[in-house]
């Protein structure tokens, strides 16, 4: 561990830098998900393009880190043509007989094929509002309930609802944890109240 870290008095899983930064233990496990942390993790991300890139990429995540997903991301983006949906949704057999073969990727069939069939989920959601109404309809300035150690859930029950409706506009590979953990990344929920100047009282701890 970085000398120069402090753990923080209270909660386990949260550091300080000798700035007086706060991060969470996974974000200071290596240094891409700390970059990620600092200059991606929880801003808002409001373009159809942009959720769909996270919601796909949250999806090939499952089962695997993401700081495996991180480091193939740049390849990801290529191969998927920037999550561009209007592109995917036009993919073929062929190409997902070339994804399957790239190894720069996650060449699992079932998640290319729901990145692709989600691609068409969104273009069809257009028609009642869009992928960016619908994610941003659960924002929430509820506290989230934080553990002894200072971690939040891993879902949530606006995951969970959320969840349901995008599996019933046709989304798939899209479950509560997954959502949930799309929707911290995004910045729709707050799980991390130490980064600012927050009133931590607010915050509940699980017992």
């Amino acid at each position: 561990m970085n000398n120069r870290l402090r753990q923080h008095p209270e909660f386990a899983h949260v550091w300080i830098d000798n700035h007086g930064l706060a991060r969470p233990e996974w974000a200071i496990k290596h240094p891409l998900l700390q970059e990620y942390f600092d200059t991606e993790w929880g801003r808002p991300i409001y373009d159809e393009q942009g959720l769909f890139e996270r919601l796909s990429l949250e999806g090939f995540q499952a089962g695997l880190s993401w700081l495996t997903i991180l480091k193939k991301r740049p390849a990801f983006r290529t191969a998927f043509v920037n999550f561009d949906p209007d592109i995917v949704a036009q993919f073929d057999e062929n190409d997902i007989d070339r994804l399957l073969k790239n190894t720069q990727i996650v060449r699992n069939a079932q998640k290319i094929r729901a990145v692709i069939h989600n691609a068409q989920a969104t273009i069809d959601l257009r028609s009642s509002g869009g992928l960016s109404q619908l994610i941003w309809s659960y924002q929430t300035t509820k506290p989230q309930i934080l553990d002894a150690a200072g971690s939040p859930p891993t879902q949530s029950v606006d995951s969970a609802v959320l969840a349901k409706k995008l599996k019933h506009y046709g989304f798939r590979f899209v479950g509560a944890t997954t959502i949930f953990a799309m929707l911290e990344a995004i910045g729709v929920v707050d799980t991390f109240p130490f980064r600012e100047s927050h009133n931590l009282s607010m915050y509940p701890r699980a017992d």
